[in-house]
């Protein structure tokens, strides 16, 4: 039996674990639910692997573990260590029970964990060899939804993959954007509305598609797409039905005509920080290991990539406005999000007169 399972760790690492070039890696990214060509959390994170690695002639590559669980998760990371992994990049809140099993038995790796914390699992701890990143993903999506009024949209469309805490504040944020511009514009009652649902996965499906183009048959002018590859899904609905689409977590704009804009988050840059703090500057003792960061409006750590976005009305100078407000804490934004597995009516808490939440159950 012990042969057996030997042979099908062995067998995940040959199938998962792809690089340029063979030999040991010695800087490996593990994906969530997704992977490298998601177009988005995944891949934005794997692109500051393969930029830093490929500077600095340091072997990368990735493993994309066959299910998206616990004990798969902690398979991948013991493979990549035993494969010569000197430091693991992990997206996803869904890592941080296996970064909490395993950080640890292995003092001498280093993990770069993104959107979560060992110690938010069972008895978790942070320990020294372990970078914790957080974003402000509530700015991001206040700056999407802000934007979006502010251009003239006012039937809005929220579509969140798995309703984990990240895409919870993303989707928050954005009707409190929504909100913040209709108040300013003096709108009327119930002028601005948000179709809410969460698909449950992060995968591109038929169905998600179905889901969206019925959304945009319904009246949504504009959906905010925040699941991974579920945008993929979005693109396509809004590309058949001639409307748009808010990008996430990277610069989405080139990839559909349809992208007014994106929510982004800063995970290429932030990987790369943490990278040159173990390779260059010495600064992981001091700044990064054992520690807990949140990367918001203070640190360029989310914004909207304007030099690309597709607006009407609402201008650089505009957006300059909001974000400098954002960074000197005169426009607040709520991170307050619902439990695990939430359906959307979390996002209800944020409603005004001017705009209305639908929460809608996909499927």
């Amino acid at each position: 039996m012990k042969k057996l399972l030997v042979f099908a760790v062995a067998l995940f690492a040959i199938i998962g674990l792809t690089a340029c070039g063979g030999g040991p890696k010695e800087i490996v990214l593990i994906t969530d639910k997704g992977d490298i060509t998601d177009k988005s959390f995944n891949q934005g994170a794997y692109e500051g692997v393969k930029a830093y690695a490929k500077e600095n002639g340091i072997s990368y590559g990735y493993i994309k573990p066959t299910q998206a669980a616990t004990a798969q998760y902690i398979s991948a990371i013991e493979q990549a260590i035993a494969d010569g992994a000197k430091v693991i990049v992990t997206p996803g809140y869904l890592f941080e029970e296996p970064i909490n099993a395993v950080q640890k038995d292995h003092p001498d790796i280093k993990f770069i964990l993104l959107d979560g914390s060992p110690a938010n699992a069972a008895n978790g701890t942070l320990e020294s060899n372990v970078y914790s990143v957080f974003y402000a993903e509530e700015q991001s999506g206040f700056l999407a939804g802000y934007a979006a009024v502010k251009d003239g949209y006012r039937k809005l469309g929220f579509m969140g993959g798995m309703a984990v805490p990240a895409v919870q504040r993303f989707g928050h944020g954005f009707v409190q954007g929504a909100a913040a511009a209709a108040s300013e514009l003096n709108l009327a009652a119930n002028a601005v509305s948000v179709d809410y649902l969460y698909t449950g996965d992060f995968a591109a499906t038929p169905e998600v598609q179905a889901a969206a183009a019925a959304m945009y048959q319904s009246g949504v002018e504009v959906i905010f797409a925040c699941g991974g590859a579920v945008g993929q899904s979005v693109m396509a609905a809004a590309a058949s039905a001639e409307k748009k689409v808010i990008g996430v977590d990277v610069d989405q704009s080139f990839d559909s005509p349809t992208v007014i804009t994106s929510a982004t988050k800063n995970l290429s840059q932030s990987v790369i920080q943490a990278l040159e703090a173990i390779y260059e500057t010495n600064k992981w003792a001091s700044e990064f290991g054992g520690v807990s960061a949140v990367l918001d409006a203070t640190a360029d750590g989310i914004g909207l990539p304007m030099e690309n976005s597709k607006f009407t009305t609402f201008t650089s100078a505009d957006y300059q406005t909001i974000f400098n407000k954002l960074v000197d804490g005169t426009q607040e934004v709520s991170d307050v999000i619902g439990a695990f597995g939430d359906d959307g009516s979390a996002a209800e808490q944020f409603e005004t007169t001017e705009v209305k939440v639908n929460v809608i159950a996909f499927g």
